[in-house]
């Protein structure tokens, strides 16, 4: 009985006293990104015209995806003080949220053999929401010009990132940009 009445006396002076007692928080996400922010580009012009963009969450990156109606792997992307839309010149940077932006230059068109846009979206306009990312601040689409199309991407700093192409679904295929939350 003493021992349980000095328990008990125990916890209220700690509990008086602000002491808490609460199971350890757990670890942080190790993510374990090694993309780095330099230029990535590979693959070749393709006919298969973009038909749509996208963004997603992950735990450790912020991605865009850029659909094709076919076969696509075509892309260059760099972080520039500059981007520049497509057969015009301007530069899109102004008219972008974000720290830091990258110039994604897909190679494939946003227009179909008839030379009809093949996505809802003029040079300039805001592609996808993405409205509290933790990476993204803006997609803007910088047009499409002779088989190249243009995205000024906002993100909050200049962040690792990395380029993936995947085939499907069906016969699509995607070039995913993927933005870390941090170094």
């Amino acid at each position: 009985m003493r021992r349980l009445v000095g328990k008990l006396i125990a916890v209220v002076v700690l509990g008086v006293a602000g002491v808490v007692f609460l199971p350890a928080a757990a670890p942080a996400a190790a993510c374990g990104i090694t993309w780095g922010s330099l230029e990535k580009a590979g693959g070749p012009l393709s006919p298969a015209p973009l038909v749509s963009v996208r963004a997603g969450r992950h735990q450790c990156w912020d991605r865009v995806v850029f659909e094709f109606d076919g076969s696509a792997s075509g892309y260059a992307v760099r972080y520039g003080g500059q981007v520049l839309t497509d057969g015009e010149g301007v530069d899109l940077v102004p008219y972008t949220a974000g720290g830091a932006h990258l110039w994604v230059t897909l190679r494939a068109p946003a227009y179909d053999d008839e030379h009809k846009a093949t996505i809802e979206g003029r040079t300039g306009d805001r592609m996808v929401n993405v409205l509290r990312y933790d990476t993204l601040r803006d997609v803007v689409f910088g047009g499409s010009f002779e088989g190249y199309t243009t995205f000024a991407v906002g993100v909050r700093a200049r962040l690792p990132f990395q380029v993936t192409v995947l085939p499907g679904p069906g016969t699509h295929s995607r070039i995913v940009l993927d933005v870390a939350h941090s170094w």
